[in-house]
């Protein structure tokens, strides 16, 4: 069994996600709205699909994927993009496609999860508690 199996987390701390976010080209009422939420996360799996739901007071978002294969996703903050998602270890790293591409770390453990996104020079660390 996976160590994320069964498992919720919920954000505990978040370094330079307003950077991140100016980065991306997100607004700034959109980027106040995120810094002020603590979104809970969940990974699932079914067979060989993967789903990774993010929820919050102000939105809810699901991913729903397999490994290594290329999928379109909506971001919380609305852009379209193109994904690839592969399973290092307790590490899922994806890949995002587009105009601003990135990259999202996930790395699992019993108690938390540790969020690494990077994006050209700005690199934020998001971490999560099992709840």
């Amino acid at each position: 069994m996976a160590v994320w199996e069964g498992k919720k987390y919920k954000l505990d701390k978040s370094e330079n996600f307003d950077e991140y976010m100016k980065e991306l080209g997100v607004g700034m009422v959109l980027r106040k709205m995120g810094n002020s939420i603590s979104p809970t996360v969940e990974l699932k799996k079914d067979g060989d699909t993967y789903t990774f739901i993010t929820s919050s007071t102000f939105k809810t978002s699901t991913i729903t994927f397999k490994l290594g294969e290329e999928f379109e996703e909506e971001t919380l903050d609305g852009r379209k993009v193109k994904s690839v998602i592969t399973l290092d270890g307790n590490k899922l790293v994806q890949e995002q496609k587009g105009d601003k591409p990135s990259t999202i770390i996930r790395e699992f453990s019993d108690n938390e999860l540790v969020t690494t996104l990077t994006l050209n020079n700005i690199k934020c660390v998001r971490v999560y508690k099992a709840v």
